[in-house]
């Protein structure tokens, strides 16, 4: 693995903003060494190596090309009663064949840290959601406990055992393998209220 300290990127498998990338190709990212052995069996088939590449010219033509896509996301402010649905950019990380999840433009909902994100792939009563959703949350705001998310208080009526702090926003992977997103809405709530309920 190598690292460039001046790109970050999604990690191919987890998502987490990385400066580490395959040493080989150059064109995948990973966060932690492990992360780069699990991915190998997918990646082993798409792993160019660099010299390879410079070799034989390799070009990408525009038709394998991604755009910026938007999607809808839901944003829990931490002063707004209810959350809301918002549009977040999502800028492509790699071609289509890659298969690597587009970087999710949500710094501005964070002003006060660098989000962190957690990935939820279980919904109520433990069942597997087909489509797992993305959680991007400020650690600041949870280690000073405030302030009080009162979206997040409503979708669980109060009873979450320990109350979350700061903003949060919510986007939806279009398909277990977590490779780009698709709109979020109301009916995701369920699983969300679910997980904050469930947090300590």
């Amino acid at each position: 693995m190598n690292t460039n300290p001046l790109i970050s990127h999604p990690c191919v498998v987890c998502c987490l903003p990385t400066t580490l990338w395959c040493s080989r190709c150059q064109s995948s990212w990973y966060c932690s060494p492990e992360h780069m052995q699990n991915d190998w069996p997918r990646h082993k088939h798409e792993c160019i190596p660099i010299a390879a590449q410079q070799q034989y010219n390799i070009i990408t033509s525009p038709a394998t090309q991604q755009t910026v896509v938007t999607v809808s996301a839901l944003f829990f402010h931490p002063e707004e009663e209810r959350s809301r649905v918002i549009s977040v950019q999502c800028r492509p990380q790699g071609t289509v064949s890659q298969g690597i999840c587009p970087l999710a433009m949500v710094q501005e909902y964070f002003p006060e840290s660098n989000p962190h994100t957690i990935i939820l792939t279980q919904g109520l009563n433990g069942e597997a959601l087909r489509f797992p959703l993305h959680i991007w949350y400020c650690p600041l705001s949870l280690q000073r406990r405030g302030p009080v998310n009162r979206a997040v208080q409503r979708i669980t009526s109060g009873a979450a055992v320990k109350p979350w702090c700061g903003p949060v926003v919510v986007l939806k992977f279009n398909g277990s393998r977590r490779q780009g997103y698709t709109d979020a809405g109301n009916n995701d709530l369920p699983a969300l209220s679910a997980y904050f309920l469930a947090y300590k």
